[in-house]
């Protein structure tokens, strides 16, 4: 047993993980065996609350179920089931661990008293493989998930685009998987706008980094000044309301009365970790955090566009310039919204961060409400590194997914939205799970 604690925290140490172990000599052995036991090890998590995302229950031996269950029942957290392996110089009864059965058994009793668990290949692992190693880096995952996905707060900044009833969402649906959505009057955001002083150390700090982040070349000055004002506003609201999310209403009015476009604000929001996503669209919000959490990197709202030839398994993905740096093949440039021009004139769009993306293995999905449930789809690809046209407007790249025309008949016969939410990695199981089991999302596998 004592072997067992050390090696573990050893290994999870320099896997960079902290650990929290009740003190060896508060049991017999170091270890869980009865339910008496079990409670205390229940108390020591209890006063702990809120210092750890997840929990590992290492089985050195066969084990108790009983114990385990009294330790484990009152848990909030993920719990990870491992296992020692045997060793085949090592099976006389003395020596002989059998957490191979030991294991099943656990899972068992947990089962019949509804524990949830996370139970992962190889059934045995020595803790000093590669295999475990994967293990605790899709545990970690899908901890951090779950944690960030609770007590979630959104800003949804104007009201949803007449046009666009496909991004609509319920509100008390999302309130019942402690998702928060506060909303915000575009009028009132104008006038805050307005008031931003140059001067203040906010503005400046803020100007001073937008300039390094994309080229602004041929930008008009008011433009910039007031791209520059309006993610003042954006950061203080997020701020004093500790937002971790944004759904933005991005036209028209702020090309009507400010002559900009919010693409490049939302771009370095999604790469600071405050997942913004375009046209007050909630779900992709939501869903790119889910996504950023598990990923652990910056995610992206984009359109399915665009098919790509007459490949069956490619299309093109695009957005007009929220997406994050981290994302592109290189450094974006300031342009006029060339799409809505058209409506308010040349001159008064300027803000779309336009680039293209680069190859990268991803993890895509979105989410919705219907019923008084959240569903989501999450599927996994690659964006490739076929070139878009140069003439394509926007931040572009090409997608390919095994058996793409089935994932968009899905898409459109479930009721989804035209909107995806991507991020780069290959992270769907770990995801699907943490909101599934976990959170109790309905997760369609595309």
């Amino acid at each position: 047993m004592s072997g067992a604690r050390k090696q573990m925290k050893e290994v999870l140490a320099a896997l960079g993980h902290e650990t929290l172990m009740m003190d060896e000599n508060a049991t017999r052995f170091g270890a869980v065996e009865t339910p008496e036991e079990g409670r205390r090890y229940a108390s020591f998590l209890e006063q702990n609350r809120g210092k750890y995302d997840g929990v590992i229950l290492c089985l050195p031996n066969f084990g108790d179920e009983n114990g385990a269950a009294e330790a484990l029942k009152n848990v909030k957290t993920p719990i990870l089931i491992h296992a020692y392996p045997d060793e085949m110089t090592r099976l006389a009864a003395q020596f002989r661990r059998d957490s191979f059965c030991g294991k099943i058994s656990i899972m068992d009793v947990f089962r019949q008293q509804g524990i949830r668990f996370t139970a992962l290949k190889p059934h045995v692992v020595d803790p000093a493989s590669e295999e475990f190693a994967r293990n605790v880096d899709y545990f970690d995952r899908l901890c951090r998930t779950v944690t960030g996905m609770k007590d979630l707060r959104v800003g949804m900044l104007g009201a949803r685009t007449t046009a666009f009833k496909t991004v609509r969402i319920d509100e008390l649906t999302l309130q019942r998987k402690g998702i928060t959505v506060e909303t915000y009057d575009m009028s009132s955001l104008m006038e805050q706008v307005k008031a931003v002083n140059t001067a203040s150390d906010r503005y400046k700090a803020k100007a001073e980094f937008l300039k390094g982040y994309s080229d602004w070349t041929g930008v008009p000055d008011e433009s910039f000044v007031n791209i520059c004002k309006l993610g003042s506003v954006f950061d203080e609201i997020a701020e004093r309301d500790k937002l971790n999310c944004l759904a933005v209403r991005c036209w028209l009015e702020l090309q009507q009365q400010l002559r900009i476009s919010p693409c490049v604000l939302m771009s370095e929001l999604n790469d600071r970790g405050l997942a913004a996503a375009c046209e007050t669209d909630v779900g992709s919000a939501v869903s790119m955090r889910a996504l950023s959490l598990a990923s652990g990197a910056a995610p992206a709202c984009l359109d399915w566009n665009n098919n790509f030839k007459d490949d069956p398994e490619k299309c093109i993905v695009f957005h007009c310039g929220p997406v994050p740096q981290s994302m592109m093949l290189d450094k974006g440039k300031i342009e006029d919204h060339q799409i809505l021009a058209k409506v308010v004139g040349t001159g008064c769009s300027f803000g779309c961060n336009v680039g293209r993306m680069k190859p990268s293995p991803m993890t895509y999905g979105n989410l919705m409400s219907e019923d008084g449930r959240l569903r989501m789809y999450l599927g996994e690809g690659e964006f490739t590194a076929d070139p878009v046209p140069k003439e394509f407007f926007g931040t572009a790249g090409v997608v390919k997914i095994k058996n793409l025309q089935d994932v968009l008949c899905m898409i459109g016969t479930e009721g989804f939205r035209h909107h995806v939410s991507i991020a780069h990695g290959l992270v769907r199981e770990p995801l699907a799970e943490a909101l599934q089991k976990y959170l109790g999302y309905e997760i369609i596998h595309a």
